[in-house]
């Protein structure tokens, strides 16, 4: 029973390694995707030892700090003081930085996440097109309870080389938070100044 139990705690850990590769290398932090294709690239695609998104984020953060150490930082810098000019164009609209540029684990391929809050979606696709910025429209599926997920639109653009995702939420101090993939608590969100402290406490760019 023992060996089986090391077993099955092994076969996660490769998993949530191969996991937190895939998502650096794609840039895309969809847990359950990046645990599929890990349970396909390991053969153990009739595992029932999935890690769970805790699991994987650990071993993200392991993974960056193995592999790329002399690299991520600096593209993590970029990446904030992209947001940072992206939410001073959309100031109006009470813009929230979250995810992985925010939360550290953010790296080259990783886009920009911001939450914004508007009485209209037209709002935001009227300030793109005003300023001649090329968009594409997303819809984004964010678990809101434990029991409830909800559709946001939102609109995806490159700022230079980053891609930058804008969901929009309705103007109301009584929308509720989405939740965290990783640990089900409320997201972190960050505003302006903070995102401004946090560069500052981080280092700044030559």
């Amino acid at each position: 029973m023992s060996q089986h139990s090391s077993r099955d705690r092994q076969m996660r850990q490769r998993l949530a390694q191969e996991a937190a590769r895939i998502m650096v290398e794609s840039g895309n932090r969809d847990f359950l995707i990046a645990k599929r294709k890990a349970a396909t690239h390991l053969s153990a695609t009739d595992t029932r030892q999935l890690p769970s998104n805790q699991e994987i984020e650990l071993a993200l953060r392991e993974y960056l700090r193995l592999f790329r150490s002399t690299t991520q930082p600096h593209a993590l810098l970029l990446l904030r003081q992209a947001a940072l000019t992206a939410m001073k164009f959309f100031q109006a609209y009470e813009p929230r930085l979250t995810g992985p540029v925010l939360t550290g684990t953010a790296d080259t391929n990783t886009p920009v996440t911001l939450h914004v809050f508007s009485d209209t979606v037209e709002d935001i696709s009227f300030e793109l097109l005003e300023h001649h910025i090329p968009f594409e429209t997303i819809d984004k599926n964010l678990h809101m309870t434990a029991d409830e997920y909800a559709i946001f639109p939102g609109f995806r653009f490159l700022a230079e080389d980053i891609q930058v995702e804008i969901v929009v939420f309705p103007r109301s101090r009584h929308a509720p938070t989405p939740l965290s993939p990783i640990d089900g608590k409320p997201m972190q969100r960050a505003n302006l100044a903070a995102l401004q402290a946090l560069i500052h406490k981080t280092g700044t760019l030559d």
